[in-house]
């Protein structure tokens, strides 16, 4: 018992030390994760809680359409556009989510020019890259234009649901706001690109040591990441 008595002091001593050296780790500008910088590691845990956030958004959109007694609106007549008297069913959608994929494939290539250290090329497809993300978000404003023109309200709509509205502008509306945002920080980025500041460290928001030109990638997780919620909520949305 004594013994035993001896040892308790001295174990909770070390096990003390342990965690003061854990956070004495964690408050240091040590890397966290083994070749993985703050920067990545905090985007990737950005990107999961936002995944949570989307995923309970269109869980709650499929609760509301399954349950509601209402009939729900044909996603092939509400979202249809009209050229010459003729209706095309999801002509724009279709287009939205081709503008974006697409913007998906300048990012890889800016990246990847990126790790080559080739400042005017990266610059340029992430300018192509902002350029295509804020097409989309025009064209998603003129899709909210035409339809609160036709009547649908985040209370109301003409063609059945209540639901349909609220679900429609917090769905559409969370995502653009996430694109709009990538937007304009995909113009900073690039202008430090352009000006040569990850060439010469210069001093600044987004800095990061010579010659690494990480904040791009990270721009890029970023913006692939919105780009795939997008294949989502196309399923989910417009094609259910």
């Amino acid at each position: 018992m004594a013994e035993h008595a001896l040892t308790q002091p001295g174990e909770a001593s070390s096990e003390t030390s342990g965690l003061r050296s854990i956070a004495s780790d964690f408050a240091s500008d040590r890397q966290a994760f083994r070749h993985v910088s703050w920067g990545k590691a905090m985007m990737w845990v950005f990107l999961l809680s936002d995944t949570f956030v989307f995923s309970c958004f269109l869980i709650a959109y499929m609760t509301a359409r399954m349950s509601t007694t209402v009939p729900w609106p044909n996603s092939s007549e509400v979202f249809a556009l009209t050229i010459g008297g003729t209706s095309f069913p999801l002509l724009l959608i279709a287009i939205m989510t081709f503008v974006l994929i697409s913007s998906s494939g300048t990012m890889a290539m800016a990246v990847n020019f990126g790790y080559r250290r080739d400042r005017r090329k990266t610059a340029a497809l992430m300018l192509m890259t902002a350029l295509l993300g804020a097409t989309f978000v025009g064209m998603q404003a003129f899709e909210w234009t035409k339809l609160i023109h036709e009547g649908v309200r985040p209370w109301a709509n003409p063609w059945g649901a209540a639901q349909f509205g609220s679900s429609f502008f917090m769905i559409t509306g969370f995502h653009g706001t996430h694109v709009s945002f990538g937007v304009l920080f995909l113009l900073i980025i690039a202008r430090k690109v352009w000006r040569g500041d990850f060439d010469r460290e210069r001093r600044g928001f987004f800095t990061s040591r010579r010659g690494s030109y990480e904040s791009v990638e990270i721009m890029g997780l970023y913006w692939h990441f919105v780009d795939l919620v997008w294949v989502f909520i196309f399923a989910f949305f417009y094609l259910w």
